[in-house]
């Protein structure tokens, strides 16, 4: 079932998964009913319906029979996000969250030469940045 779910790409930042995201906390197979636990990134986050209808999807298109449930405890954190999930971001010119509380380096030059643009960038979890050498704009995944 992990498999499967590694399939499903996050609405808002396609290039990584729901298990990528760290967000499916388990999955129980019973039969022909499959119970997944998913934990938003956020409270309103406005993609966990969107994501909760393509594992639905999913599972019913492998002929089971799904089982949604959300868990809100433990709460999201960016420590959950994969290896391949960070480094995925940056490929996509997102640059991954980090424990400094901003980007590390720009993701498209390595540059470590950043600056703050605003708190939010094209998401809520995102900040928006600009590299200072090539002068690239970028969003930062905002840890939490």
């Amino acid at each position: 079932m992990w498999t499967l779910l590694a399939t499903i790409p996050d609405p808002e930042i396609p290039v990584i998964s729901i298990t990528d995201l760290g967000i499916v906390r388990s999955v129980d197979l019973r039969g022909a009913t499959c119970r997944v636990a998913i934990t938003p990134t956020y409270s309103g986050c406005p993609a966990t319906s969107v994501i909760a209808l393509s594992v639905e999807m999913a599972l019913s298109d492998a002929g089971l029979t799904p089982m949604i449930e959300t868990r809100i405890d433990p709460p999201w954190t960016t420590d959950w996000l994969t290896d391949a999930a960070r480094d995925k971001l940056r490929r996509y010119g997102i640059a991954p969250p980090s424990p400094g509380g901003g980007p590390d380096a720009c993701p498209q030059c390595g540059s470590a030469r950043v600056t703050r643009v605003s708190q939010f960038g094209s998401t809520p979890c995102k900040a928006h940045w600009r590299c200072d050498d090539c002068l690239e704009p970028f969003d930062y995944f905002k840890c939490h």
